[in-house]
């Protein structure tokens, strides 16, 4: 289902609602005194979005993002990301590969990290299926969180 789906979606509609939504965000944010930056988060076809928008942004309007097992990654966007980024995955997920996570992780440097879950499939966060997935989603909301916090809040 998910390829029907994808085949449906317009990607430069997609980035064309991303940004939009960003200008709106921080335009409303710095208006308040609230923000300068803003974090990103994506799960799935939305966690590797997070890299495409990174990637356009290359340092302007975020800070920091939260990519949990992102699909369809380019590699070659990598190097155009000023920003920390946390990979979250399962060492089972055959979507996201535990390799490439390394890859984007060793080329945008700036700190950003690769979290990988044993035993744990793509979807385990927002989707645990058992006990142990939620007490495992449970630690990668919590990662995340500090994530945010130490990118927003505490380096802002």
């Amino acid at each position: 289902m998910f390829e029907q789906w994808l085949a449906s979606q317009d990607p430069q509609g997609v980035a064309n609602d991303i940004a939009t939504s960003t200008k709106w965000m921080v335009d409303e944010f710095r208006a308040a005194g609230i923000s300068k930056k803003l974090g990103i988060i994506g799960f799935c076809f939305g966690g590797g979005r997070v890299i495409d928008v990174l990637a356009a942004d290359q340092g302007a309007c975020f800070s920091t993002a939260v990519s949990f097992y992102g699909t369809r990654m380019d590699l070659a966007s990598a190097s155009k990301i000023k920003v920390p980024v946390l990979f979250i995955s399962g060492d089972d997920d055959l979507l996201c590969p535990i390799g490439v996570l390394s890859k984007f992780e060793k080329i945008i440097g700036n700190g950003s990290r690769v979290v990988i879950f044993k035993g744990r499939g793509h979807a385990f966060a927002h989707r645990p299926g058992s006990t142990e997935e939620d007490a495992d989603a449970e630690q990668a909301f919590t990662l995340m969180r500090n994530w945010l916090h130490d990118g927003l809040l505490v380096n802002s």
